[in-house]
């Protein structure tokens, strides 16, 4: 069963770091950068938290891969990728969550030089 698991996680990963490919380099990087870490952080997760990690990423994949395709075929001066987070989504993050959230806001939302 646990082989089962880490052939679903790899593969997630590895649909992530695709995604990706369609963002523009400085997204790229950080999104790459972001899944890596976040990955790592997931070694060990209980079944649970294991699950709602997998379905949390999915989620975000489906929903990258289907804007940043639609950015490639209609594109855009500045397109915008992600979703609005929720107060209630919000609430369900731990302070380091909250914590590597905001770092990861202000790095996506530096000035591009």
């Amino acid at each position: 069963m646990a082989s089962a698991v880490a052939v679903q996680v790899r593969a997630l990963y590895k649909r992530l770091l695709l995604a990706h490919r369609l963002l523009p380099d400085d997204l790229r990087a950080i999104g790459d950068r972001y899944v890596r870490e976040e990955f790592r952080r997931s070694k060990g997760l209980g079944a649970e938290e294991a699950d709602r990690f997998l379905k949390e990423w999915e989620a975000y994949a489906d929903t990258l891969q289907a804007q940043a395709t639609e950015s490639v075929m209609h594109p855009v001066p500045k397109a915008n990728y992600g979703i609005d987070l929720t107060a209630n989504k919000l609430k369900d993050f731990n302070e380091e969550q909250i914590g590597q959230l905001y770092a990861l806001m202000q790095e996506a939302t530096k000035p591009v030089q």
